[in-house]
């Protein structure tokens, strides 16, 4: 198929053109003195998305333990996650749509109040005590749609508030990972304290927080769909446009197959193998590990720019085999946690890689839409290995199912390494 000619993401866009501060006079050209990674904006920024994600890791489980203390069973936690994922995977193709249309910062503004006030809500609940779980479910449906509305922007703003694109996702990395880590340990203690309302309590000021931060960005025009075309009409040509670049949806099919037959079932399979033999502190130790290499990684990737970034990733998603392959070879747990440094290092590499290539190679009047495609045919896949975990243990055994995601892990990465249009695809030089 033929390419597109590439395009940074913050070139001089043609009218119409919205502007991305809000209604305010658009802003002077940065001064020559300042940073290429922390600017004033991105200062804002991080504190926006570190809250946020904050916030994103500590409600699964705070909701979930919170309802099994409760006295509420597992159905009803599965539920509620239910409830909360699918709004997030069935509308973010929309909330693409919607921040191309009305900018990415206003929709992200508006996810951060939807989501304030429906963690306020979901506090008076746990608090109070729940008298009906239609009503909790209903919350966590605002939530996931909050959610749906705020993803397609958090990729879209990154080359709006700084000048090192690949830096800048290198340090949002790294925030996720700590989050990541960070985020459920504080909710699993004060859940333990029986404070479920008051994570919620923290999590609706870590929306506002970011609400804030959000509106003081000093940003300039932003690309704007044509006016006059309707929702339907700009997914399409969001679609159009994705399907135009061969590196961009090359990458999704493969990780398509992957996240179905080994990312997926790779964590429930492995608790299954390690809770029995070691313990949940043990399994837990190795998950934090994981975190641990994804912020190592992140911080190699904020310097280290190939000029191939995707086969560098590539390169790096090697070391994934090597966590499934321990268990299966029954190796100590400090050696699977070792194997997953190693393993989150290269997730961290991979992850900073893919944001910074679709960032700059892609219009910025399309980069909202043509994120959210990402999102769904990527991350909507996991859920469905996750679901099949179980039968396939049932089908073919732990171990088997196991040396299926190291296979599939490894051809995924040379499946990325073989793909011309993926392989050689080069870096955006960094503005000046």
């Amino acid at each position: 198929m033929e390419e597109r000619p590439a395009e940074h993401a913050t070139a001089v866009a043609t009218p119409p053109v919205q502007d991305g501060s809000g209604g305010r006079p658009l802003s002077p050209p940065p001064p020559p003195g300042e940073p290429a990674i922390w600017s004033r904006n991105f200062r804002y920024y991080f504190v926006a998305r570190s809250a946020g994600l904050l916030s994103w890791a500590m409600l699964p489980v705070a909701v979930a333990a919170g309802l099994l203390i409760d006295g509420y069973g597992l159905g009803a936690a599965g539920y509620a996650m239910a409830f909360l994922v699918a709004p997030f995977a069935g509308l973010v193709l929309f909330g693409g749509v919607l921040a191309d249309r009305f900018t990415a910062r206003r929709m992200m503004i508006v996810a951060d109040l939807a989501n304030l006030t429906a963690h306020v809500l979901l506090a008076l609940l746990f608090l109070h005590g729940i008298d009906d779980l239609w009503q909790l479910y209903a919350l966590l449906v605002v939530a996931g749609t909050a959610n749906a509305l705020f993803q397609p922007g958090a990729s879209s703003t990154v080359p709006l508030v700084s000048r090192d694109v690949q830096g800048a996702n290198g340090v949002l990395r790294t925030s996720e990972a700590i989050t990541g880590l960070g985020g459920p340990a504080l909710a699993g203690v004060l859940v333990g304290f029986g404070s479920t309302g008051w994570v919620m309590v923290i999590s609706a000021v870590a929306y506002g927080t970011s609400a804030i931060c959000l509106y003081v960005l000093r940003l300039g025009t932003v690309p704007a769909p044509p006016p006059g075309e309707s929702l339907w009409s700009d997914l399409a040509v969001g679609w159009r446009e994705f399907r135009a670049r061969s590196w961009l949806w090359g990458v999704i099919v493969i990780w398509m197959f992957y996240a179905v037959l080994s990312w997926g079932p790779q964590l429930s399979v492995a608790a299954g193998v390690i809770v029995p033999e070691h313990g949940a502190r043990s399994f837990g130790l190795i998950n934090a590990a994981l975190g641990a290499g994804t912020v190592i990684g992140g911080l190699l990737a904020i310097g280290f720019k190939p000029q191939r970034p995707l086969a560098a990733g590539a390169v790096a998603m090697l070391a994934y085999p090597l966590y499934p392959l321990g268990i299966v070879l029954g190796l100590p747990v400090w050696v699977l946690a070792a194997a997953q440094v190693a393993v989150g290092a290269g997730i961290g590499v991979w992850g900073v890689m893919w944001a910074t290539s679709v960032q700059t190679q892609v219009p910025g009047e399309m980069l909202n839409r043509i994120h959210a495609y990402e999102v769904a045919g990527s991350v909507g896949m996991y859920p469905i290995g996750s679901a099949l975990a179980g039968p396939a243990v049932g089908a073919f055994g732990t171990d088997r199912v196991l040396l299926i995601g190291v296979v599939v892990s490894f051809l995924t990465a040379a499946a990325l390494l073989a793909a011309r249009p993926i392989r050689t695809l080069r870096r955006v030089p960094d503005r000046r």
